[in-house]
């Protein structure tokens, strides 16, 4: 899950972390009266949306007034901003951060992330902040420090003195940056972030250490227990269907494709999206309906897929071994008779009672096909969305 600048802000801010003072503003007037409140002669205002580069979308803009904030201010908010992070279909702004204008001296990139491969955290920094450390990492991988934490024994002082030393960080700047690193290693472990992001973290002036941009991300399995985190979630900067599918308990990520799929199981979803592509087609989405699929459940997922004007097709790929075929084919005939569906439905069972399903599904009249392979499943999916294509270009239906 991830939250606003501002949002990661105030918790780095708990945690130790010198942040420029600042405030949120959802309206030009705000806006405004935001600048007033803050001392000095130059603001910066933000547009507040889940995505990086918004500089270069024209999402951050320098004021030297309270006319330029105010101008500002109505260039972005409701504004859509697109980035390379946000796709085609960009990001609608609809808060600011106003924030106080900051004398830098240096810019440095300081992030904390989870490797799976080596099941450590890893710290990344870099003393050629301010720009995106992926190109940095293609032109000039020298440039990126690395250090990997011990969990069982967490962030070490010694860990922290070498990224300073690395990130060019004087004598006279040494105890605030231990303090900033060690601080945001603390927010990651304790908050069960999964990324923690600050570019620029600038070294100012007057020798702070302050961090400019924050950018946080959570482990969505672990807000149960981050009932503070949770309520941090901005459903305006999320997929509807994402957040209709987390309202019913389904994990749903939307796609590009117009193949629909219902499969459970995280492994075999990536597997029929592989499959499906192999077979010369394109998945619309990924979505996991889970091991207790009952007929409500597999309605819901049904009514999510199709709600995606896309969607020329769909496919249902069960492997029951906690479910049982049968309660889903149960599920599936009930959907597609309450949703009156149209589009061509593929449907695989394996499993647990599968002849059973596959008799309930053959036996409903309804025109599903039915498939005995994975292989064979993706291709007969391709196939029907390619001829329900040609039928609709050709009569115009």
């Amino acid at each position: 899950m991830n939250i606003h600048e501002y949002q990661a802000k105030e918790i780095l801010a708990e945690y130790g972390i010198k942040i420029a003072e600042g405030g949120l503003a959802y309206s030009v007037e705000e806006a405004v009266q935001r600048a007033r409140e803050i001392d000095g002669d130059v603001w910066v205002v933000k547009a507040q949306i889940h995505s990086g580069a918004r500089g270069k979308a024209g999402g951050i803009k320098i004021c030297k007034s309270h006319a330029e904030v105010e101008k500002a201010a109505e260039e972005l908010l409701g504004k859509k901003l697109v980035t390379h992070q946000t796709g085609p279909a960009g990001k609608i702004c609809s808060r600011l951060y106003i924030e106080a204008g900051t004398q830098i001296a240096k810019e440095i990139y300081l992030s904390f992330l989870i490797d799976r491969i080596s099941e450590r955290v890893i710290m990344i920094g870099s003393a050629q902040g301010g720009m995106e450390i992926e190109k940095l990492a293609e032109t000039n991988p020298e440039a990126i420090i690395k250090v990997y934490i011990e969990p069982a024994v967490g962030l070490q002082d010694f860990q922290a003195r070498k990224m300073a030393f690395a990130l060019g960080i004087d004598s006279l700047q040494l105890n605030q940056a231990v303090k900033t690193i060690k601080g945001c290693y603390r927010a990651l472990r304790d908050l069960d972030a999964n990324t923690l992001e600050i570019n620029p973290l600038v070294v100012t002036h007057n020798n702070e250490i302050v961090a400019l941009d924050a950018k946080m991300a959570f482990d969505e399995n672990a807000l149960f227990r981050r009932h503070k985190i949770a309520e941090l979630r901005d459903n305006s900067q999320v997929d509807n269907r994402e957040v209709a599918a987390a309202e019913a308990g389904l994990s749903y990520v939307g796609l590009d494709g117009d193949i629909g799929c219902m499969i459970n199981g995280a492994g075999l979803a990536m597997a029929t999206m592989d499959m499906i592509k192999l077979a010369g087609g394109e998945p619309a989405n990924f979505l996991d309906v889970g091991g207790g699929a009952s007929a409500e459940r597999t309605e819901k997922a049904f009514r999510l897929v199709l709600a995606d004007a896309n969607v020329k097709a769909m496919l249902v790929n069960i492997f029951a071994g906690i479910n049982r075929c049968d309660w889903i084919a149960e599920g599936v005939v009930q959907a597609v008779k309450n949703i009156d569906m149209k589009l061509p439905l593929v449907v695989r069972l394996s499993g647990t009672n599968v002849e059973e399903g596959r008799r309930i599904i053959a036996e409903s009249g309804l025109p599903i096909i039915t498939a005995d392979t994975l292989a064979d499943a993706a291709e007969k999916v391709v196939r029907a969305r390619n001829e329900a294509v040609a039928q609709k270009e050709k009569t115009g239906v």
